[in-house]
């Protein structure tokens, strides 16, 4: 089952500035050479201003920072190199490697299957896996009691594990508040796989609880403070906490964890308010007895890329085109905050484009699909942003681009225009 796609070395990133070796089709031609021309220019990533290519009729500002982050290629690299190393074996996938439905594709097109899907429902029996056979943990981990029934059919877990180092930067401190018997607030989307397996890992040695934003902890709140009754803790968190959950006793030490690809400054603001309830119960000179500070555990590129986004609400532009998988929690967090200014569109890739009177993209609040007509503005120059989560191929912003480009007539050539910027 050997690939045949030629192999690029990406550039490094936070981690001991290591690269990866992934297939050439992710990279992209046009927005590669801006992103290093970007890290050339400003290695410490200091400037979170965009970048903006003109064509003449139509701009593009692209966003400091956005698309693969040291997690997702790591778990390309690995599922590849399974695929090369393991030629004539079966391969499985415990589930969606990433969110973003070219890479899997691409990965089942090579003869990987799926165990799971997204919310952990079985798409086979494990009765048809074996011992022989290979499974890949995806980047988002996976829970104590799936890695136990693979060890148990004779497989070993940590093999083909792809698993971001930045969940399991959570998982440790998670296991660290158990240790001084805190109880852990994990602010995530109970469904995901990275939060279902942060919340196994962490109900091994700690009480847990799983709230979704910024409202649930402010029920939340009120419950610690006893400002409403213990029974409607059961109603709203029965199903998102640990068994025999007690909210009278394991709320007195707490500490707050993220799913990564959370909206950073949401998770900060949940832990800012659940302190400052801490504060209002037991005083401020009690405050570090019962409330643990867990700013470490927010993911740089969850932050990288929300951080540049918020710059781009700075900007003068007539709509923006946000590009990940529609299941992917952190590119729904772009169109979040970019919707606050202008007309956004949550897109695949350059096939829900359909022509320049109407573009198919996802209502993410109402998870369905959508047709607006009229989305591109007929008035010159145009000012698009471009942008895509953290599990999209830079070469799929490429083809956004220039079926964008070609709507509109007299644009200039874009590998023109980029020579002419980084020269």
């Amino acid at each position: 089952m050997a690939f045949d796609h030629p192999i690029v070395r990406s550039s490094g990133h936070l981690i001991g500035m290591r690269s990866f070796s992934i297939p050439t089709h992710y990279r992209s031609e046009l927005i590669g050479r801006l992103k290093a021309f970007r890290k050339t220019q400003d290695p410490k990533k200091k400037d979170l201003s965009p970048t903006l290519l003109d064509l003449g009729p139509v701009r593009f500002l692209f966003a400091r920072h956005f698309g693969f982050c040291y997690g997702v290629e790591n778990a390309i690299e690995i599922s590849y190199k399974a695929l090369d190393e393991n030629p004539g074996k079966r391969i499985f996938l415990l589930s969606q490697m990433i969110h973003n439905p070219e890479v899997n594709a691409d990965l089942e097109s090579h003869g990987l299957r799926f165990i799971q899907d997204t919310h952990g429902q079985m798409l086979m029996d494990w009765s048809e896996i074996t011992k022989d056979d290979i499974v890949i943990i995806p980047a988002f981990g996976t829970t104590i009691e799936t890695e136990e029934r693979l060890k148990a059919m004779g497989i070993d877990p940590l093999k083909h594990n792809t698993t971001c180092p930045f969940v399991e930067k959570v998982w440790k401190r998670s296991a660290q508040l158990g240790e001084k018997e805190h109880t852990v607030v994990i602010h995530g989307k109970a469904t995901h796989e990275e939060t279902r397996a942060t919340f196994s890992r962490t109900a091994k040695g700690a009480p847990a609880v799983i709230l979704k934003d910024m409202a649930e902890a402010q029920l939340l709140g009120r419950i610690i403070l006893n400002e409403e009754p213990t029974a409607r803790f059961n109603e709203v968190f029965g199903k998102r906490c640990t068994p025999h959950f007690d909210p009278v006793r394991h709320f007195d030490r707490i500490g707050v964890v993220n799913q990564t690809t959370m909206l950073a400054t949401e998770t900060q603001a949940i832990a800012d308010h659940l302190k400052q309830v801490m504060v209002k119960k037991y005083g401020k000179a009690e405050l570090k007895a019962h409330f643990a500070d867990t700013r470490d555990t927010l993911c740089y590129a969850t932050n990288d890329n929300q951080d540049a986004t918020n710059e781009l609400l700075k900007a003068e532009a007539d709509l923006a085109l946000v590009v990940g998988g529609y299941n992917s929690s952190n590119t729904s967090h772009l169109v979040e905050l970019l919707e606050q200014r202008f007309p956004t569109y949550f897109i695949n890739g350059e096939k829900e484009i359909l022509n320049a009177k109407e573009i198919e993209h996802f209502n993410y609040p109402l998870h369905k699909l959508e047709r607006t007509m009229d989305w591109l503005p007929s008035k010159r120059p145009l000012t698009i942003i471009l942008t895509s989560g953290a599990s999209c191929p830079d070469t799929l912003l490429d083809r956004v681009m220039l079926k964008v480009l070609g709507m509109v007539e007299e644009v200039k050539d874009p590998m023109e225009v980029v020579d002419g910027l980084i020269r």
